[in-house]
């Protein structure tokens, strides 16, 4: 009963309920810490984008170079899920534009901000054929660290040099989750299973967070208001139409 070994695990055994308690403890302040998330803007834009589509690889993404040939700012387009594929697919790129202010999100615990924009649209049959009743697809993410979590961002040395500079001497940075994007050109372009998207109505735009702190639970954006945590606000732009795919014979 008095052994080294029985006291080795006594000790170690306190000091784990210790660490708990305190680690709840720490997760549960949060809850005091007001989240007041909001959009001003979130919308598509009418930029034209220049360039002419088509896909590089088995597993990258659609990219673009410039030519003489505009594409509109919402452009449905043909290609191919990989290179050996014979499957021809329809592709949609949406630039848009965001306003929000997210700096609430930003308290002594959190250790980074996950923002991400989807595109939403519904299901062609609904939710009655066997298909989810609504699409949904990532078409831009970023991830907002906070100071202290500075050395885990995946940023090159001039660019964490710039980020460590802004941020010293601070241990919270709200100013970061003040995002301003203007005509932001998407990293993932939209397909779906069935391999069409083009002349989709009712699509829209809508964005998300997930707040990742040091100790405690994921949380993301509500649906309904939660003591001092409040829903983000304005979140969803207006509905839009994806363009139909342009023929051929059609004048350039």
């Amino acid at each position: 009963m008095y052994s080294t070994v029985v006291r080795i695990q006594n000790t170690f055994g306190f000091f784990t309920t210790v660490a708990f308690v305190v680690a709840a403890l720490i997760a549960a302040t949060d809850l005091l810490a007001p989240r007041t998330p909001t959009v001003g803007v979130l919308k598509t834009t009418n930029v034209q984008v220049y360039g002419q589509i088509r896909v590089l690889s088995s597993s990258g993404p659609l990219s673009w170079r410039a030519t003489n040939s505009p594409l509109p700012p919402l452009s449905s387009v043909r290609g191919r899920p990989h290179y050996y594929s014979s499957k021809k697919e329809e592709y949609a790129i949406i630039r848009f534009s965001l306003d929000a202010d997210l700096s609430s999100l930003f308290t002594w615990n959190t250790k980074q901000l996950f923002v991400y924009v989807t595109a939403e649209w519904p299901s062609a049959g609904g939710s009655g054929s066997g298909q989810n009743a609504t699409n949904q697809a990532v078409i831009w993410d970023s991830i907002i660290t906070a100071p202290s979590a500075d050395h885990l961002a995946n940023l090159g040395p001039v660019a964490m040099k710039k980020l460590r500079r802004s941020a010293a001497g601070k241990s919270i940075d709200p100013s970061r989750g003040k995002l301003s994007i203007k005509n932001q050109r998407p990293k993932y372009q939209i397909t779906h299973p069935s391999g069409k998207v083009a002349e989709q109505e009712d699509v829209v735009l809508r964005l998300h967070y997930n707040v990742q702190p040091w100790v405690g639970f994921l949380t993301w954006n509500q649906d309904a208001d939660f003591w001092r945590w409040k829903t983000l606000r304005n979140n969803l732009s207006k509905k839009f139409a994806l363009p139909a795919i342009k023929k051929k014979d059609e004048p350039k």
